[in-house]
């Protein structure tokens, strides 16, 4: 049989093994500060149409909504400081599947909203704002 590794060596190799094996799985969720957690509540689910999940009873003010199939955006509340959101700056996007729905929707709830705009990769883009001035990016994958 070969000679046992040094303690060093079989160290580095157990930490280098776990290295491998070490991964991301996912998005899980997207967090933002809200002054008025009814009032952003209100905006995701009537005008962005997200569905309220339970949120476990933490001892500060908030919602969670589902994102698609297995993401959540959840809201803290009790914001104070101002939000410096741009649509080149923070902000989190949702792919949709009808920019023409989804405008005129924004349009008959009275959205601040920008019209679309196409990215240079063909992609429609639409970017609104939450009560507090979050930026969402409505937006469809080139050639839709």
């Amino acid at each position: 049989m070969g000679a046992a590794l040094p303690a060093k060596e079989t160290r580095l190799n157990a930490k280098v093994a776990t290295l491998l094996f070490m991964k991301v799985h996912e998005l899980n969720h997207v967090a933002i500060h809200v002054r008025d957690v009814e009032a952003s509540c209100r905006f995701f689910k009537n005008v962005l149409r997200l569905e309220p999940i339970p949120r476990p009873a933490f001892s500060f003010p908030g919602a969670w909504f589902r994102l698609g199939a297995a993401q959540e955006l959840h809201l803290i509340g009790d914001r104070t400081e101002a939000v410096h959101s741009h649509n080149r700056g923070n902000h989190f996007a949702l792919r949709v599947d009808n920019l023409d729905e989804w405008e005129n929707h924004l349009t008959g709830v009275k959205a601040d909203f920008q019209r679309r705009k196409m990215r240079p990769d063909g992609a429609w883009q639409v970017f609104l704002r939450d009560p507090d001035g979050h930026v969402v990016e409505l937006f469809t994958g080139p050639g839709k």
